[in-house]
């Protein structure tokens, strides 16, 4: 996706990760619409820089890149565009932000998908706005494994029986399949929201009533993947 790149490019980003390098600058991984990123901010720990700013975690920010010789592109001006502050003010939260960008990174490595932004945009907005925090990751579980190509069946059971809207189920997480269950607590409502969740976005799925009922049982699916 990086292939052919301008020269300069104008793009929306978050910082998947920052590391210190030499006395004053810093190497950046951003994931953009077009892909990870790997960025030089060149004198961004100096005390007058204007860079700083504009390269916070937990942000959306707007940058401009300068793609040389070298295989780093070179930020060359950044501006904060929302700052996800709440995320901040609680511990689980913030560890969970973290972990969604750590894995974030390290599929970006092997897959190439312009997903990947929306699943970190969507992900810290809801985590900002203080909704379930199950939901979050079980959507972002199951999302994240789609895109890597390890998208949960939600068709056929273990036996290879379509799954039945009169039948109960439950979850084998080492074969990542359903079976059949008259004591399961997976049932059609929870198939449903399984659904839901690898095809639409987080928004349509807190607009279900009582969904925060499922979350338990969907989260212990999701963490399969």
């Amino acid at each position: 996706m990086l292939e052919n790149m301008p020269k300069d490019l104008k793009t929306h980003a978050y910082v998947l990760r920052r590391t210190n390098y030499g006395e004053a600058d810093r190497i950046l991984n951003l994931i953009t619409p077009v892909g990870k990123i790997s960025v030089m901010a060149k004198g961004v720990r100096k005390p007058k820089s204007k860079l700083a700013g504009g390269i916070e975690m937990f942000s959306l920010i707007l940058v401009n890149l300068h793609f040389g010789k070298s295989e780093m592109a070179v930020l060359t001006s950044s501006k904060m565009e929302k700052f996800y502050g709440e995320i901040l003010k609680d511990l689980s939260r913030m560890e969970l932000a973290s972990e969604i960008l750590k894995k974030v990174s390290k599929a970006s490595d092997s897959v190439d998908s312009s997903e990947f932004f929306e699943i970190v945009d969507i992900c810290l907005s809801s985590l900002d706005a203080g909704l379930d925090t199950n939901l979050i990751y079980a959507w972002f579980s199951l999302n994240l494994a789609r895109v890597m190509g390890e998208e949960i069946n939600l068709y056929f059971d273990a036996d290879g029986n379509k799954l039945n809207v009169d039948t109960k189920y439950s979850w084998n997480n080492f074969e990542k399949v359903f079976y059949v269950d008259e004591e399961g607590e997976i049932d059609a409502n929870t198939i449903k929201i399984l659904r839901l969740l690898v095809s639409s976005k987080l928004d349509v799925i807190f607009r279900i009533k009582n969904i925060s009922e499922y979350a338990p049982v969907i989260l212990e699916i999701s963490k399969a993947f």
